[in-house]
C-alpha cells in the first residue's frame, strides 16, 4: 500500500479538522463520563467497601450486560454502522434511516426475548457464573439468592440499553457525538444517585435501582437528537431487506467476538468467587481503574473515528483508511503508554487516594493495588485492540478480530485456571493481561497481511514511544518505592509527584527521541495556553 501518498492539503486540513474535533467531543465525554465513573467507584466503595453482598452486586450484574454487550453490541460496535454508512452514501436519507428502524426494533425484540429467558433462569444461571460466592463464609445460599433478585432486577436496564446503543451507533453514523458523550456520564449519575442515597436504607438493591435510572436517562438524552437528525420509528421489522441481512451477517461473527470478550470476565468471576470473600469486589474495583486510562485515549479515538473509517472503506479508499488507522494508533500509545506504566508503579497510592475511606479498609486496598498492578500489563494491547478491530470492521471483516478473541480467551482460561489458587486476584489479572497481548499481536500481524500497510516507520515511532515510557519508569519507580502509607494527604502527595515528575520526564524523551505525536500535542497544548 502506498502509505506515503499525500492528500490534496485542503482536503486534508478539513478532514484532519473534522476527526480532532470529533475526538474532542467523544474524549471530552469519555474524561466526563470516567470522572464521573471514578466518582461512582468512590461512592460504592465508601458505602460498601469490598463486603460479600457487593460480590452479589458484582455478580448479578454480569448477567445484564452480557446480553447487553452480545446483542446490542455487536450491531453497534461492527455490523450497523459500516452499512449504514454506505446505505447514506448511495441510497439516500430515506433508505438509511428505513434500515435504521428495522434494525432497532429487530434488536429490541430479541433482546427482550433473552431478557425474558434470562429472568425464568437466574437462579440457574447465578450458580454457574460464581459457584464459590459466599462458600467460605457460611453465606452461599443468601449471597446467591441476593444475587438472583438483583439480576431479575437490572435486565431492565438490558432493554433499555439495547435500545439506547443503537440510537448511539444512529448518532456516530452520522457524526454527531455529542448525545452519545453525554450518555454515559448520565449512567453513572443514575448509579451514583443509587449508591449514595439509596444505599444505606436498601443496601445493594438501591444500586441495582440506580442502574436501571441511569440506563433510562442514558436512552432519553439520546431520542432529541436523533429526531433532530431525521429519524422516525416505524413498526417494521423487515427481514427481507438486503441491508438488515447484512447487518445480521456481519453481526453474527461479531456476537461470537463479544461473547468471547465478556466470557473473559465470566472467568475472573468464576474463579475470583472461589478465591473468597471479596474477591470479585476486589477485581472488579482494580479492573475500573485500569479502564480509566484505556477508555480515555483508547477507546475515544478509536470510537470517534471509527465512522470515517467505515466511510474510507465504502469508497474502497484504503490508503486513506490505512493512513487514518496508523494516525491513531502512533496517538493513542503516545497518551497510553505513560498512564498504564505510572498506574502500574503508583497503584497503592492511588488506591488509597481513590478508594480508601469509609467501608473500604485497608486491606481492601492492598488486596486491589496488587490486582491493579497485574491489571496494567493489559491496558496497552486493549488499547491496540480498540483501533485495530476497528480496522478490520470497516472493512466489513468481524472474523478475523472473533477469531483472536477467541483464542484469547482460551488463553485467558487456561492461565486463570492455572494461577488463581496459588496467586489468588494476582494471578487473575496476569492472566487477562498477558492474552490481551496475545490478541494484540495477531490482530496486528494481520492487518498488515490484510492491508498491506507498510510498518516499518509506524513500529519505529511506537519503539520511540516505548523507549520513552521506560525512561520514565526510573522516576516514578523511586518516588513509587519511598512511599510509606500514611493517610489521604500522604498519597495524595506521592501521586501528584509522580504524575508531575514522570509526565516531565516523559515529554523531555519523547522529544528527545523524535516522536512527532508528543511534538504535535506539546505544540497545541502551549498554543492553547497562549490564546487564554
Amino acid at each position: 500500500m502506498a502509505g506515503e501518498d499525500v492528500a490534496p492539503a485542503g482536503r486534508t486540513g478539513e478532514r484532519a479538522g473534522g476527526l480532532a474535533l470529533a475526538a474532542a467531543i467523544v474524549a471530552a465525554g469519555f474524561i466526563g463520563s470516567r470522572l464521573l465513573g471514578v466518582v461512582r467507584t468512590i461512592v460504592i466503595a465508601k458505602v460498601f467497601g469490598a463486603s460479600p453482598e457487593l460480590d452479589a452486586y458484582n455478580v448479578a450484574f454480569r448477567v445484564p450486560d452480557l446480553i447487553f454487550q452480545v446483542l446490542a453490541g455487536a450491531t453497534l460496535g461492527s455490523a450497523f454502522i459500516p452499512v449504514f454508512a454506505r446505505t447514506f452514501e448511495r441510497e439516500g436519507a430515506q433508505a438509511a434511516w428505513l434500515l435504521a428502524a428495522r434494525v432497532l426494533n429487530l434488536v429490541v425484540v430479541a433482546t427482550a426475548l433473552l431478557c425474558a429467558a434470562a429472568f425464568v433462569a437466574a437462579p440457574v444461571l447465578v450458580p454457574l457464573l460464581a459457584p464459590g460466592l459466599g462458600d467460605d463464609i457460611g453465606r452461599s445460599a443468601e449471597l446467591t439468592g441476593k444475587a438472583v433478585t438483583l439480576t431479575r432486577v437490572m435486565l431492565a436496564s438490558t432493554l433499555l440499553f439495547a435500545a439506547s446503543g443503537m440510537l448511539t451507533g444512529m448518532l456516530n453514523g452520522r457524526e454527531r457525538f455529542l448525545a452519545p458523550a453525554l450518555a454515559p456520564m448520565l449512567y453513572n449519575l443514575g448509579i451514583i444517585f443509587g449508591a449514595a442515597a439509596l444505599g444505606e436504607r436498601w443496601g445493594v438493591n438501591g444500586l441495582a435501582v440506580g442502574v436501571v435510572l441511569g440506563a433510562a436517562m442514558h436512552l432519553g438524552v439520546q431520542v432529541p437528537p436523533l429526531l433532530a437528525a431525521g429519524f422516525r420509528p416505524r413498526a417494521v421489522l423487515g427481514w427481507s431487506d438486503p441491508a438488515v441481512r447484512e447487518v445480521a451477517r456481519l453481526m453474527g461473527p461479531r456476537v461470537i467476538g463479544l461473547a468471547a470478550a465478556q466470557f473473559n470476565f465470566v472467568v475472573t468471576g468464576f474463579f475470583a468467587s472461589r478465591v473468597g470473600a471479596s474477591a470479585i469486589s476486589t477485581v472488579t474495583y482494580a479492573w475500573l481503574l485500569a479502564g480509566l486510562p484505556l477508555a480515555l485515549f483508547g477507546m475515544a479515538l478509536s470510537t470517534a473515528v471509527f465512522p470515517r473509517l467505515a466511510g474510507h472503506a465504502a469508497r474502497e479508499d484504503l490508503d486513506e483508511l490505512g493512513r487514518t488507522v496508523s494516525r491513531v494508533l502512533r496517538l493513542i500509545m503516545v497518551l497510553t503508554v505513560p498512564a498504564a506504566i505510572g498506574l502500574a508503579l503508583l497503584r497503592e497510592p492511588v488506591v488509597v487516594l481513590l478508594l480508601e475511606r469509609g467501608a473500604f479498609t485497608r486491606a481492601d486496598s492492598l488486596l486491589t493495588a496488587a490486582a491493579l498492578g497485574w491489571y496494567c500489563l493489559g491496558i496497552v494491547p486493549q488499547a491496540g485492540i480498540e483501533i485495530h478491530s476497528r480496522g478490520f470492521y470497516a472493512l466489513g471483516d468481524t472474523r478475523t478480530p472473533v477469531a483472536l478473541a477467541v483464542v484469547a480467551v482460551a488463553a485467558n482460561l487456561l492461565m486463570a485456571a492455572l494461577l488463581w489458587e496459588p496467586y489468588g486476584v494476582r494471578g487473575l489479572a496476569f492472566a487477562v493481561g498477558a492474552a490481551s497481548w496475545l490478541e494484540w499481536l495477531g490482530l496486528y500481524a494481520l492487518y498488515l497481511r490484510r492491508t498491506g500497510w507498510q510498518a516499518a516507520p509506524e513500529l519505529g515511532a511506537l519503539a520511540r514511544v516505548a523507549l520513552a515510557g521506560a525512561v520514565m519508569a526510573l522516576p516514578v519507580a523511586l518516588i513509587a518505592g519511598l512511599w510509606r502509607p500514611g493517610g489521604m494527604a500522604n498519597a495524595l502527595a506521592t501521586v501528584l509527584l509522580g504524575a508531575t515528575i514522570g509526565g516531565a520526564v516523559y515529554a523531555a524523551a519523547a522529544l528527545a527521541l523524535g516522536v512527532d505525536e508528543a511534538r504535535d500535542l506539546l505544540g497545541r497544548a502551549v498554543r492553547l495556553a497562549r490564546a487564554r
